[in-house]
């Protein structure tokens, strides 16, 4: 989750560093759900698994992921199978030939682990992707609530030592993602 902060820092000072001269340059009128603060922070970890974007992305990632372990084990079955036939057919070959086969088989499990293992980071390249996506469309979201809370910049929670709760969009950022953005399928 560090990787999905940083990746949320950069695009959001990206985003809000062009729009932030636009900003104050003309004011936009103040929302009453806003609290007027400079300053302004956002768990972005809950911003993303608490929209309904980030929970759709998660359970689409979740079904995924539960596809590739039950392809896994069925592999794993398969290879068992395999291996104790070509276990209890030792006693009946010579060694040559018995090694011929026991490499072949070697070569299936590590060609079958390396497909598997490729799987596993196509499904993290998916969820860092869905991520990057969500950020890039919640980034005006964002910058709206900025704005209207007269705020020069939005901080991550998590790196703010001491802050009062109400400077926390957090809430109002995710009812707002989730308005203009619903699941993201759209």
């Amino acid at each position: 989750m560090r990787r999905f902060v940083r990746i949320f820092l950069t695009l959001l000072a990206t985003v809000l560093a062009g729009s932030f001269v636009a900003a104050q340059e003309q004011p936009a009128p103040a929302a009453p759900s806003v609290m007027q603060s400079p300053i302004l922070t956002v768990d972005t970890d809950r911003l993303y698994s608490q929209s309904a974007f980030g929970l759709r992305a998660a359970k689409e990632i979740e079904e995924r992921g539960a596809d590739l372990a039950a392809e896994n084990r069925k592999i794993e079955a398969e290879l068992t199978a395999e291996e104790q036939d070509l276990t209890d057919k030792r006693a009946t070959m010579d060694a040559e030939a018995f090694r011929s086969l026991a490499d072949v088989f070697d070569e299936k499990v590590q060609s079958t682990r390396r497909a598997q293992e490729a799987k596993g980071r196509e499904l993290s390249q998916l969820l860092e992707k869905e991520q990057i996506a969500f950020l890039n469309a919640a980034a005006p979201v964002l910058e709206t609530l900025m704005r209207e809370a007269g705020a020069a910049v939005i901080l991550e929670r998590r790196s703010v030592f001491l802050s009062a709760n109400v400077i926390d969009i957090t809430d109002a950022a995710i009812a707002r993602i989730d308005a203009a953005l619903g699941d993201g399928t759209k």
